[in-house]
């Protein structure tokens, strides 16, 4: 299994043709995959309601062979190539990285979560992460973060480099304000879909800016 995060630049005036190709592009990349979604990102580092940026795409394609998505009006991109360590749930009823639960011990770590709110939970779940948002940014050993959703609007959610598994364990489940969420969603049920997937980073190319890259020490 070949998984790969693809995320590119547009200049503002490229704009509409990227969200042409978030419609048209889809079916074709479909036929040489076996899964693809098509996100747009949120801004910098941010994720939540209202958080759109509309001049970066992304594009997550799972199959047995490499597949580049045409990436229309690029001026700048990185690709991000995944070994998916642990996965559970689903997205669009599928598992695309299979149900796996082992764990990485070395090496750089991606963490990608996604969820299909419940409408009349939704203001409650923005509300909610609100604080994870401003926390993350100074977690211990974050690489980069940014928010996703299925384009152009919906941005439910995130992908996150880590230098270390250690580094995801922390910030998971010792970080205040995102282990209040953990506990929130089980209680309240915010979610009518959701998954949970952590892959080991086996290469990262093009140009890291784009991803919001930060040297760690």
């Amino acid at each position: 299994m070949t998984v790969r995060l693809h995320v590119w630049r547009v200049r503002p005036a490229a704009v509409p043709a990227a969200m042409w190709g978030m419609a048209v592009d889809r079916r074709r990349l479909r036929r040489d995959a076996d899964f693809v979604k098509l996100l747009g990102t949120g801004k910098g580092g941010e994720f939540g309601a209202g958080k759109a940026d509309l001049t970066r795409w992304a594009a997550l394609i799972v199959g047995d062979a490499p597949v580049t998505p045409p990436m229309r009006g690029a001026v700048a991109a990185c690709a991000i190539t995944l070994e998916p360590i642990a996965s559970r749930g689903t997205w669009a009823g599928r598992e695309p990285f299979g149900a796996r639960t082992g764990a990485a011990k070395t090496g750089m770590i991606a963490v990608l979560t996604r969820a299909r709110l419940k409408a009349r939970k939704a203001p409650a779940f923005w509300k909610a992460i609100d604080p994870v948002s401003r926390a993350l940014p100074d977690s211990e050993g974050l690489i980069c973060a940014f928010g996703i959703g299925e384009a152009p609007v919906g941005f439910q959610g995130t992908v996150s480099l880590w230098r270390s598994a250690a580094d995801v364990v922390r910030f998971a489940y010792r970080q205040p304000e995102h282990a209040a969420v953990v506990d929130r969603t089980a209680r309240e049920g915010w979610y009518a879909e959701e998954l949970f997937a952590r892959f080991r980073v086996l290469d990262v190319t093009g140009d890291r800016a784009v991803i919001g890259w930060r040297d760690s020490p």
